[in-house]
């Protein structure tokens, strides 16, 4: 009960700054159509404009308020200043599946992959493998995603040409069918590819420090004297105990994933959520910008909670020392 009533505390402070930041920014929704128009709105068409939006005048900060916590209550993000008359809603709803596929599977492929290399380089300390493993991992994982993904563009895509070089379908196949799934897959192929191989230095290297540590304590000693199975000494005892500092960062990771992966997707052209971000933040779309944001927070909030809920299971410890406190 004490970290539901945190996480609701969390989410009402995350909706409330949600609904300022925009409000103490210069200018509103409004006078952005204003420029669209070039100014040719008339007063009412303006004021119009201001209430679609959420900042009307009557009431002050107080009513607007009321009135964006009834919205939410609904599920009314409200209307997109970019897809003007589209709602904000919509616009994530058409982005969301895509980054959530693509980003959320590279993001999974990556921290198995990393994960369990880790665990191999870690248990074979002081051999080839453990040499190799971390400085290879260590080489990748420097790479920044935007460059490495233009590498793999112009050598995958544009001179030998085995992947796409652009887009997540091809022609009209813009939705998650069975029919449209393989044209989908192989569009996605590169970009998850540069993904995963920039980031799974981060998991390799961290759960092999992890899992060196925990392979010097007690109860590993005493799981080999007992003559247990090497392979379950190494999942079992070491990795489980061992896996706990990067599954908090998974946790992250899984939060994460709806803001997509931006540059990937601005080389990619990928219509996923991170470039919709950047093209709310580039036509100042307040309000799409606050449904992104708060997709993301609440979906860092879900992810925190089922991390801790994991942490409970992997280790009994971490909830007998909360009943203890």
């Amino acid at each position: 009960m004490r970290r539901v009533v945190f996480y609701v505390v969390a989410l009402w402070a995350i909706v409330t700054l949600n609904f300022l930041l925009p409000r103490l920014m210069p200018g509103n929704p409004a006078l952005i159509m204003l420029a669209h128009f070039h100014g040719h709105l008339s007063p009412a068409a303006y004021k119009a404009f201001s209430a679609a939006f959420g900042f009307a005048t009557t009431g002050g900060l107080p009513a607007q308020y009321l009135q964006y916590l009834g919205q939410l209550l609904h599920g009314n993000l409200g209307l997109s200043v970019t897809f003007f008359p589209t709602t904000v809603a919509q616009v994530i709803n058409q982005a969301l599946p895509w980054t959530l596929f693509l980003v959320g599977i590279a993001t999974v492929i990556s921290f198995a992959l990393g994960t369990l290399f880790g665990i191999w380089s870690a248990w074979n300390r002081g051999r080839a493998i453990d040499g190799l493993l971390p400085t290879v991992s260590t080489f990748t994982s420097a790479f920044p995603y935007f460059w490495f993904a233009l590498l793999c563009l112009y050598f995958f895509g544009f001179l030998l040409g085995w992947f796409p070089t652009a887009q997540a379908y091809s022609g009209t196949a813009s939705q998650f069918t069975l029919r449209h799934l393989p044209d989908i897959l192989y569009h996605a192929v590169l970009p998850a590819f540069t993904i995963v191989v920039s980031s799974i230095g981060g998991w390799l290297l961290g759960m092999r420090n992890n899992m060196v540590a925990t392979l010097s304590e007690d109860q590993i000693v005493l799981a080999e004297a007992k003559g247990l199975a090497r392979r379950r000494v190494m999942y079992t005892y070491a990795a489980r105990n061992a896996i706990l500092p990067n599954l908090t960062g998974f946790a992250m990771s899984l939060g994460f994933i709806v803001s997509g992966a931006l540059l990937t997707e601005i080389v990619f052209s990928y219509p996923g959520l991170g470039y919709t971000i950047l093209l709310a933040v580039q036509n100042e779309d307040y309000p799409l910008l606050q449904g992104t944001l708060l997709i993301i927070a609440v979906a860092v909030l879900v992810a925190n909670f089922v991390a801790e809920l994991a942490y409970g299971w992997l280790d009994p410890r971490v909830d007998q020392e909360q009943e203890v406190t």
